[in-house]
């Protein structure tokens, strides 16, 4: 009888948000298998803003965000803290 568990991202979703810029949000799977059989699957989320930190990202995670998050993106997040008061 042999545990193994396995971490992946299974999802990885960009959201276009009312504020004007882009999130990718990331789930990601915990998967335990007993002989090579899923016995449990748990799930957690992450969201990714524009100015995100993504040295601590999948390579495809990174791929994708470097992708929308433009300049303009940037700045539309920017805009948005802005007008929060942050």
């Amino acid at each position: 009888m042999a545990l193994s568990e396995a971490t992946i991202n299974d999802k990885i979703e960009v959201l276009h948000l009312a504020a004007g810029y882009p999130v990718v949000q990331v789930r990601t799977a915990n998967i335990i298998s007993k002989d090579d059989v899923e016995i449990s699957r748990q799930f957690s989320r992450h969201v990714l803003t524009p100015d995100a930190d993504l040295s601590s990202e999948d390579a495809e995670v990174v791929v994708i965000a470097s992708v929308v998050f433009t300049d303009e993106a940037k700045a539309a997040y920017q805009a948005h803290l802005d007008a929060q008061g942050e």
